[in-house]
């Protein structure tokens, strides 16, 4: 976990990796709760008897339940003191390099690649936050997702 109190604290690392969350198991219930909230019940996720016969040989997680792993992986890696508003901004290059069979366990790493000064808002100082989120799975050279995430901070 790393901590940082202001933004000027970061302006030293931008092109370095920050941070590494801790991992995350991926059940199946889990699968099945995000299948229920988005109804995106497609049997590579939740159909575990028919899954044993499909491509991966048991279900996998939906491309989107990893990436909606994001804000909590953020949380587990980095922790902003001072930080009185936090804007998800959005995601550039999204991309699933490799599939996230049930019982695995990810982390994410995230690189800080740009920062750019907001204008105040509302007498707070602001900054955009551009990260490399690369979510590693455990025992696999290959990534199941990299994204740019891009965020406001205002303190």
């Amino acid at each position: 976990m790393r901590e940082f109190n202001s933004i000027e604290e970061l302006q030293s690392l931008v092109g370095q990796e920050v941070a590494v969350s801790d991992w995350v198991t991926i059940d199946q219930e889990r699968i099945d709760r995000f299948a229920d909230a988005t109804s995106d019940h497609q049997w590579i996720h939740v159909d575990p008897e028919r899954a044993k016969s499909g491509p991966f040989g048991t279900t996998v997680a939906h491309g989107f339940l990893t990436l909606s792993l994001l804000p909590y992986l953020t949380h587990q890696a980095i922790t902003f003191n001072n930080t009185k508003l936090a804007i998800n901004y959005g995601l550039d290059r999204v991309r699933f390099p490799a599939p996230v069979p049930v019982g695995s366990r990810l982390r994410g790493r995230f690189k800080l690649q740009k920062i750019e000064i907001l204008k105040p808002l509302r007498g707070m100082q602001g900054a955009q936050l551009v990260w490399e989120v690369t979510i590693e799975r455990e025992g696999s050279s290959k990534p199941v997702c990299v994204a740019e995430s891009v965020s406001r901070r205002y303190g």
